[in-house]
């Protein structure tokens, strides 16, 4: 090799070669010493850059498991609302066809039509196992019923209550409300327990149907202006049938997509099944209450109004609660928060019932306000508790 390439060839990592009688450098290939650092950079960027790719991917999938529950939600509520009217519908016009008359049919089953959403989340949660929605679902639609229904329902008109309210409904209500909490102090209401509730509400239809025959006329043509309008269609078995089984199958899947939604709220929201049975599923399933009660002030029936209320009451407890816990495998399991605490509330909101409506048998507007400020403080409450 002649000096001139010698000396170039010197530098490391080069080598030379003579080509055509002239010097040329050649880049040496690096050594394996030289590539690990880079190999080793790149293998790092190829594992953050796969952890960034997979925690994005599971990111996207937690976004729509969120929006496929609130669709769930949402989609239940509506049909629980729909299978509630298409049922009541039915049922009431198919009683008609068989000579039942139209004041029973008013007080059974349109009266209690409207707590058929809260008798279908109840009864699905009870046989599912999760007996905590189930619970709340009543507790939380009694509280919702009273100070947030009665107070949108006075703001917007005053209401003015019926005397047979005042003296029997409201004080049938705290009762019933007082039985539930002396049956639930020992953390479970049982299959007899729940066979004691039910059978005090067939009790309690039966004494309003004995007094409903003794009233004046009048007075009966009140209760049965109630039912839905009637049309040459709903004469039709079939199509009365026909509601019925619709109704039916919407409300079971209707609460079966809510309760499931619901447990899945929790999960992600990190509370309890207990206070989602409280809060979103309670005012969910009051819906109907709350469109009957509203238009009934509109309208000027502002004793139907109250009526509604206490009426649906009642059944959330002796017949939503009591149906639940007679199908439950092993009875309803009541948390300790609620014995605490919801159970005490929802027996003081029936309690309030009675000075307020005794106070000229009406609830007045700042009433309807002082109502509707406990439930907001009680919601409050609740979520501060969970947080």
């Amino acid at each position: 090799m002649p000096a001139a390439c010698a000396g170039r060839a010197a530098a490391p990592g080069r080598r030379t070669a003579r080509l055509n009688g002239a010097c040329s450098t050649l880049e040496a290939p690096p050594s394996p010493a030289v590539r690990k650092p880079h190999t080793a950079r790149h293998a790092a960027g190829c594992c953050v850059a796969g952890r960034a790719v997979h925690g994005s991917g599971r990111k996207d999938v937690a976004v729509a498991e969120v929006r496929l529950s609130f669709l769930m939600f949402g989609l239940g509520l509506v049909l629980l609302v729909a299978g509630a009217d298409l049922l009541v519908r039915g049922a009431s016009r198919l009683s008609l066809s068989f000579g039942i008359s139209p004041l029973v049919v008013g007080l059974t089953v349109v009266a209690f039509g409207t707590s058929a959403p809260e008798l279908a989340v109840s009864l699905q949660g009870a046989l599912s196992g999760q007996g905590d929605i189930a619970v709340g679902n009543v507790l939380g639609s009694n509280i919702f019923n009273v100070l947030f229904i009665l107070g949108v329902s006075a703001l917007v008109a005053p209401l003015v209550v019926h005397r047979q309210v005042v003296l029997q409904e409201v004080p049938v209500m705290l009762g019933v409300s007082l039985l539930l909490w002396a049956l639930a102090a020992n953390g479970v209401i049982g299959r007899a327990e729940g066979a004691l509730l039910a059978g005090l509400l067939l009790a309690y239809v039966l004494m309003l149907y004995r007094q409903a025959r003794r009233a004046p006329a009048t007075t009966q043509e009140e209760s049965t202006s109630e039912l839905p309008a009637s049309g040459p269609w709903l004469d039709r078995l079939w199509v009365q049938l026909l509601l019925i089984m619709v109704g039916l199958v919407l409300l079971v899947l209707g609460s079966h997509w809510l309760v499931s939604a619901a447990i899945e709220f929790a999960a992600r929201l990190g509370i309890s099944e207990l206070v989602v049975g409280l809060t979103i599923v309670a005012a969910g399933t009051s819906l109907p209450e709350v469109a009957t009660s509203v238009m009934a002030a509109l309208r000027g029936q502002r004793d139907i109004a109250v009526g509604n209320v206490v009426g649906s009451n009642i059944f959330n407890i002796l017949g939503v609660l009591g149906l639940s816990a007679l199908f439950a495998p092993e009875g309803l399991a009541v948390a300790t928060q609620a014995l605490r605490f919801d159970l005490p509330v929802m027996v003081g909101v029936a309690a309030l019932c009675l000075p307020i409506l005794l106070s000229g048998h009406r609830i007045s507007r700042g009433e309807g306000a002082l109502l509707l400020a406990a439930y907001v403080g009680y919601t409050a409450w609740l979520i501060a508790q969970a947080g």
